[in-house]
């Protein structure tokens, strides 16, 4: 039997959580979130080195204009991928994990490139790792397997 505003009859709103109000969707876990948002944060990395490439290129500053254009095309395509796996995460979309997963197995020969070179990159790489890696943790615990609904082998 239901209050007036609609909760089981005994129950306040306050008391209230996803778990006791029938037909409301689950929490989203924190791994889940944290996921999304590492990956929304390498979308906007790549679309910021793409952009700055394109502008470069088009701006005539690096020694092959079209190859920084075509870096800079290439980098921004690329971002796509981690911004619609990451709004698929936030979703809770089943296939979302997939992209995510891809993406920062692509991140990891990057860093490891950049740690092998001099000056600001090897920062640079040292964060892409720790992303990559904090992300693929994230994405293949077993509570965001479950979050996001996928099954195991039965």
């Amino acid at each position: 039997m239901l209050g007036a505003r609609g909760y089981p009859a005994g129950v306040s709103s306050a008391e209230q959580t996803p778990e006791t109000i029938p037909g409301a969707p689950a929490k989203r876990p924190g791994r889940l979130t944290a996921a999304a948002g590492l990956c929304g944060l390498e979308a906007l990395a790549l679309f910021a080195g793409g952009i700055y490439m394109l502008v470069s290129g088009l701006t005539g500053a690096p020694e092959s204009t079209s190859q920084a254009e075509t870096g800079g095309v290439t980098l921004i395509a690329l971002g796509v991928i981690p911004l619609l796996a990451a709004r698929g995460l936030l979703l809770r979309r089943s296939w979302s994990r997939g992209p995510a997963i891809v993406t920062q197995i692509m991140a990891l020969p990057v860093a490891w490139t950049l740690l092998r070179s001099s000056g600001a990159l090897i920062p640079a790489g040292i964060v892409l790792a720790v992303v990559a890696v904090t992300s693929l943790v994230l994405l293949l615990n077993p509570r965001t397997t479950e979050a996001l609904g996928i099954r195991g082998r039965a």
